[in-house]
């Protein structure tokens, strides 16, 4: 649908180019395609985020977030290309200087100063979205900066239609535009804001008790109303904002490490920063606000009757409900650093004494219990590995080795069905 999109773009340019004559007109129509581009991309960037429960079950939300960041990149290479071509094709058709163009284009088109304020917060909002530049900031500050690019493309919206050759002698062409962006305005305005608010207000969230699971990891119960209305399918997370002082403003994921209950919901972290360290001094009785449930990480994704779960760390917190529920002969590898940190590991046992299946624990740490990460020691444990599902979920190191371990291991590409929170 992405590249239909594009083509269709394409053939938008097409349909209102009678002919291309000179290196004016070659330069200037190449600014016009990466303009439209551009255009499209920014609607594209914002639909992969509106979290519409369909797309988010169906694809997962960490590959919506990768498509995303991918796209970013793309849309700012866009944009940057659109404005030197633009403005490089106006002066050799005018026989002006680059720098005088510059200045006649900027400020004396309509929306021209909005436009380029609006490219100017794009390319910044893409260089702090840089692996390099986020590792340096904390997971919340990066999360509301990121909001910038809701007003560059805001700003930028008028300036499409108000300068775009393609558009202004083409009332089809507006009304698709308007249509592009009115339909991710409102799937944004719907279930980024309107449906968390009515679902918080409907069930009503209070902490009922944090207890200590492991060092530095513990588990937030929480009770309200009308649970069982979430919905919420082992496996997945929902963005946790609790209200109590230094926390109430960042929304993060977390998984729930239990099925849903009618009257209670379970997560397990650890800490791992300022937000998640400060689970452990909440009170009973805190107001909590949850948007969800996300992500794609649940039965649904079975192709077989016979599953393996490899999760690494905290990353049992999704395998955990998942080895409760999902049906089938199952599997689970739980790897650690050392011992003390395999959190949950009595309520681990219980489950697969009752359902008659297969644990194994392992850890960093050298000795008997110490199992590396190779196809050849995930084979010898699981011998009919590539005949099984596999769900994977753990620090990016170790899912990265997991990843080649079960390609070497003949584990089919589609039946490895991962989730990381990178977002």
């Amino acid at each position: 649908m992405i590249w239909g999109g594009a083509a269709a773009v394409l053939a938008l340019w097409w349909r209102n180019t009678a002919s291309v004559v000179g290196a004016a007109d070659w330069i200037t129509g190449a600014g016009r395609i990466t303009g439209l581009l551009a255009g499209y991309a920014c609607a594209v960037l914002l639909a992969l985020m509106a979290r519409v429960p369909a797309v988010d079950r169906a694809i997962g939300t960490d590959r919506l977030t990768r498509w995303h960041a991918a796209g970013g990149r793309y849309t700012v290479c866009l944009v940057l290309a659109h404005t030197l071509l633009i403005i490089w094709g106006y002066a050799l058709a005018a026989g002006s200087g680059l720098v005088d163009e510059t200045t006649t284009v900027v400020l004396r088109y309509p929306e021209m100063l909005k436009a380029t304020a609006a490219s100017l917060l794009l390319v910044a909002t893409g260089v702090l979205s840089a692996r390099a530049a986020r590792r340096r900031m904390r997971y919340e500050t990066w999360h509301y900066l990121h909001f910038a690019t809701y007003l560059a493309i805001f700003m930028a919206f008028g300036h499409q239609l108000a300068n775009g050759a393609d558009f202004l002698g083409d009332p089809a062409a507006r009304i698709a535009w308007y249509a592009l962006y009115g339909g991710v305005a409102a799937a944004l305005a719907w279930y980024r804001f309107l449906v968390p608010v009515r679902r918080c207000l409907r069930h009503r969230l209070r902490v009922a008790e944090v207890r200590p699971e492991a060092p530095g990891v513990v588990s937030v119960y929480l009770t309200g109303r009308n649970l069982g209305e979430l919905r919420a399918a082992p496996g997945q997370f929902l963005r946790w904002r609790f209200l109590a002082p230094g926390l109430w403003w960042a929304a993060n994921p977390y998984s729930l490490s239990a099925p849903a209950d009618p009257d209670w919901l379970r997560i397990t972290v650890k800490e791992a920063g300022a937000h998640s360290a400060a689970l452990a001094s909440l009170s009973p009785g805190t107001r909590v606000l949850a948007e969800g449930p996300y992500g794609g990480l649940t039965a649904a994704r079975a192709r077989t009757g016979k599953a393996l779960l490899l999760a690494g760390g905290v990353g049992i917190t999704p395998l955990r409900a998942l080895f409760e529920t999902l049906p089938g002969e199952v599997t689970l590898i739980y790897r650690a650093h050392r011992p003390q940190d395999l959190v949950l590991r009595e309520e681990i046992d219980a489950i697969a004494a009752a359902r008659g299946a297969r644990v194994h624990y392992t850890v960093g740490e050298p000795g008997p219990h110490s199992i590396p990460l190779t196809a050849r020691a995930l084979r010898r444990l699981v011998p009919d590995l590539a005949e099984r599902d596999v769900f994977l979920c753990g620090p990016p190191g170790m899912t990265a080795a997991a990843l080649r371990a079960l390609r070497g291991a003949g584990v089919p590409r589609g039946r490895v069905h991962h989730e990381s929170f990178a977002f």
